[in-house]
């Protein structure tokens, strides 16, 4: 009997490890791919795939002891579907604290949202944030990607400045958002 694609998929949340770079490039490239198709330039969008979810970044950041990144995957099978990398915070706000964390990707496949599988990555690194004892959790996010922004304000985000995101050749907006823990 064949499997039914539509069926119900149960998601795995855990935390990476070494040898994870190449699902995290694949559902990196995948989902950059199919949130900003049709949006961004197609040129940009390779060249910003090629720079930024190239497999030896994420083997680089899994090698960071101060880096932290989940991985989303569809059960039975274990196919990558969704991560999340939590970082120490780079974003240009005009309050840096010495305990800011920085969500530097959260990504999902279109397929999974609306599934809570993105509650559940946040709720794993918010709580590793409080654990290791940050007082606010920054993002940033396409000032355009109205979806993300409403997720991130059910979450609890607020705004807390603007950036400047190169993709490929081209500028774009964003808005960062903080949340104080």
């Amino acid at each position: 009997m064949a499997s039914d694609i539509s069926a119900p998929t149960g998601i795995a949340i855990r935390p990476c490890v070494k040898g994870d770079e190449q699902a995290l490039a694949l559902v990196g490239q995948s989902t950059f791919l199919e949130a900003f198709a049709g949006i961004l330039d197609g040129a940009d969008i390779l060249a910003h795939c090629q720079r930024q979810h190239d497999a030896q970044l994420y083997r680089d950041w899994l090698a960071l002891p101060a880096m932290r990144l989940w991985l989303a995957e569809a059960t039975p099978g274990g196919a990558p579907v969704g991560y999340l990398v939590l970082s120490p915070a780079g974003l240009p706000v005009a309050d840096p604290r010495p305990d800011d964390l920085e969500i530097k990707r959260i990504y999902l496949l279109h397929r999974f949202q609306g599934r809570r599988v993105g509650q559940r990555l946040m709720q794993a690194a918010l709580s590793q944030a409080r654990a290791g004892g940050a007082g606010r959790v920054l993002l940033g996010v396409y000032a355009e990607n109205h979806d993300a922004l409403a997720f991130y304000a059910r979450c609890g985000f607020a705004q807390v400045g603007r950036r400047t995101f190169r993709v490929g050749s081209t500028d774009y907006q964003d808005v960062i958002l903080g949340m104080t823990l």
